[in-house]
């Protein structure tokens, strides 16, 4: 299937923030692997830091963030409906958060930030959601260009490394291969890394939701179909896909992972 233009993914995105509102679905339906990589990017901050999520969709993430880490952190996505509920939910919790966060539309291929700024840029799989390599590479410069010397860039993203390895996983076992989402570019890790090996070293490449994804996409629907399909492997939501989202990730299947880089100066 032929990838979404930019103009489809905008529209999509538009559609999934007046659907889902404030709930973490806006994002992904799968609140676990949310709530897993939301843990696993939560351990890199530190109280102190001043932080900017960029794609922050509805703030689901920015505000875990703010409520267990003492940050100033700023949210932008290019959708203004998913700011809007961004900022609706914040009116809601922001006294208790142990930070402080704030919301505003901005694109990761043109920020207003000034560059040198932030101690901590959080991406969570926003250039996948670019239709093209010369644009994914212009989002991850410019996210690149707003961390502070000595600071650090998160990148949750999908790869296409991890989902040929996932899938290579699945048909050793006679499961389909799951297809790439339309709307989605997925990342080749080695151009990332040469992208911003200008300015930034790669600290760690963390295959946080390994795991979780052999748990969720290989073992539980292996199980679904020795049971007849009696039980919906697909369903999220399952007591099965928390189970695996607390164990230590292990292995290199995970689709999404965790890119962490330093600037240097």
């Amino acid at each position: 299937m032929a990838g979404f233009s930019l103009d489809e993914i905008r529209a999509f995105w538009t559609e999934q923030a007046k659907l889902h509102g404030r709930s973490f679905a806006a994002s992904w339906s799968d609140q676990y692997a949310i709530d897993l990589e939301i843990r696993t990017l939560t351990d890199w901050f530190e109280d102190g830091n001043k932080a900017l999520d960029v794609g922050c969709a509805n703030g689901y993430s920015t505000l875990s963030f703010a409520a267990q880490k003492r940050i100033a952190i700023k949210g932008v996505d290019y959708i203004p409906e998913m700011v809007t509920e961004a900022r609706k939910s914040l009116a809601d919790v922001g006294g208790s958060l142990k930070g402080s966060a704030e919301f505003d539309v901005g694109d990761i291929t043109s920020l207003t930030e000034p560059e040198n700024t932030y101690d901590r840029v959080v991406v969570i799989r926003v250039v996948i959601n670019l239709h093209d390599w010369e644009t994914q590479q212009r989002g991850l410069r410019e996210a690149a260009r707003v961390v502070r010397p000595g600071g650090l860039l998160l990148l949750s993203e999908a790869t296409l490394q991890g989902w040929k390895k996932m899938n290579q996983f699945r048909q050793e076992w006679g499961l389909a291969e799951i297809p790439m989402p339309p709307f989605n570019q997925y990342l080749d890790e080695d151009l990332v890394i040469e992208t911003l090996r200008p300015s930034m070293d790669l600290v760690k490449l963390d295959n946080f939701a390994s795991s979780y994804y052999v748990g969720t996409r290989v073992l539980k629907p292996l199980l679904s179909q020795a049971l007849g399909g009696a039980v919906d492997a697909s369903r999220p939501e399952m007591e099965w896909n928390r189970w695996f989202s607390q164990l230590p990730a292990a292995g290199d299947y995970g689709t999404q992972k965790l890119f962490i880089f330093r600037k240097r100066g």
